[in-house]
């Protein structure tokens, strides 16, 4: 099964300066800075996503390309724009999709068939996905097609529809590009009746949607019925679009017909995860997360500067908390500052981090408890030591800080890295 990351201009300045917490001189974002692939030694995965949302925006949203890039990519194409044609990358896949979440509020998509082939030619991928409407709703004991909700069937019709005529055009693309048929639907019936008529337009390649709100035992049912109206066409392979349950990767990789999945659930588990921050091989089928070490910019952070403005703290004494956590975490790694101490410096800055009006004594106890738990189990493992990817060997310690963007994307890159290592490939 092949890991796809989803990229969401996802690059780091490889000369940042973390003490001064300073970009390098001069230093032009995308041009100077790394993408996961570059800044390691291989890229941590077998292909690239790109939604049209992201480049595009979509929905009277705009997408995260400035214009300028946006033409460059239509331009050059996918793979030089994101820097993923070496030797070693260049016959890797540049899978394509809309965004639908992006959009998931319209009643009807944003892109037509039509100028959705127009920009997977002009990105030249190599895969692309058929225009499609979410569906939220999911009931696993649902028959029949007339059993979901008015909004979903109707979804389902136009995402049917769109991806016939999407078919069609398709076919105008060079001979290498594989279109991909999008299905989605409400029930593990209604997927399989979608994945059936896809087969039958004449898709060999077919992406199952509306995943990421499943659990894994209704994920499990919904390729088994796939699997199963499927299976005269035994030359069909299915992609799973927004899959996020790294840990029971492994449950999947049994379906023969299961080629591929996209996800960016390691990078955002980076910064969007409360404690799983950090990942590490474990040496069991499961990975071993640990928490950062939150030690936001004082200045910057609202909550400190809310404090600040109501008079509750003085920025002067902000400042130096947040520099005694710094220099204590930096001073346990060298060896010059004791684990206890160090725990002191770090809940001593929390507090205020977690201080709010209506929070009581004796639950900010507790909270300030659970947190130094969690901090004094990553300090004693200190992880970041044992690991061999090149973030780590050149970041180190500064890895585990919770600290601004080119930080927390250099443990997600981490992330990438264990992850493509561990549960994809068990190296």
């Amino acid at each position: 099964m092949k890991y796809i990351f989803a990229d969401s201009l996802d690059y780091v300045d490889p000369n940042y300066d973390f003490v001064n917490d300073l970009v390098a001189e001069g230093r032009q974002a995308y041009w100077d800075d790394f993408y996961p692939h570059e800044i390691l030694s291989e890229a941590p995965y077998d292909g690239m996503l790109v939604s049209r949302a992201i480049v595009e925006g979509s929905g009277g949203l705009s997408g995260r390309y400035s214009e300028s890039q946006v033409m460059r990519f239509r331009r050059i194409g996918a793979r030089e724009f994101l820097r993923f044609n070496s030797p070693e990358n260049i016959s890797k896949p540049i899978f394509g999709d809309c965004g639908a979440f992006s959009y998931a509020n319209l009643a009807t998509p944003p892109y037509t068939p039509e100028d959705t082939v127009e920009f997977y030619g002009d990105g030249q991928f190599t895969h692309g996905c058929s225009v499609d409407h979410i569906i939220f709703e999911f009931d696993a004991n649902a028959k029949g097609l007339n059993s979901g909700s008015e909004i979903s069937r109707e979804r389902f019709e136009i995402t049917l529809q769109l991806a016939s005529e999407f078919w069609k055009e398709s076919q105008l693309l060079a001979p290498n590009f594989t279109p991909v048929g999008v299905a989605q639907g409400w029930s593990p019936e209604s997927l399989a009746d979608a994945a059936r008529q896809l087969a039958k337009m004449g898709y060999r390649y077919i992406a199952i949607g509306g995943l990421v709100p499943l659990n894994v035992d209704e994920i499990h049912i919904a390729i088994g019925a796939i699997e199963d109206a499927i299976k005269q066409w035994p030359d069909i392979k299915l992609h799973l679009l927004g899959f996020a349950k790294a840990d029971n990767l492994g449950d999947f990789m049994r379906y023969k017909s299961v080629a591929s999945f996209d996800s960016t659930s390691p990078l955002i588990r980076a910064f969007k995860d409360d404690r799983r921050n950090y990942y590490e091989r474990g040496d069991s089928e499961k990975l071993e997360y640990y928490a950062a070490i939150r030690i936001p910019q004082s200045s910057l952070n609202n909550r400190l500067i809310n404090h600040v403005k109501t008079g509750r703290y003085v920025l002067e004494d902000l400042i130096k908390l947040e520099k005694d956590a710094l220099d204590s975490i930096r001073g346990y790694d060298a060896g010059n500052v004791s684990l206890e101490d160090a725990l002191d410096a770090l809940i001593a800055y929390s507090e205020p981090l977690h201080r709010t009006a209506s929070i009581s004594e004796e639950s900010m106890k507790r909270k300030l408890h659970t947190l130094r738990m969690h901090y004094k189990r990553t300090l004693e493992a200190m992880p970041w030591r044992s690991c061999g990817c090149e973030i780590c060997k050149t970041a180190g310690v500064e890895t585990i800080i919770f600290r601004a963007s080119n930080r927390n994307k250099r443990r997600g890159m981490h992330n990438l890295y264990v992850f493509s290592l561990w549960v994809l490939r068990k190296g």
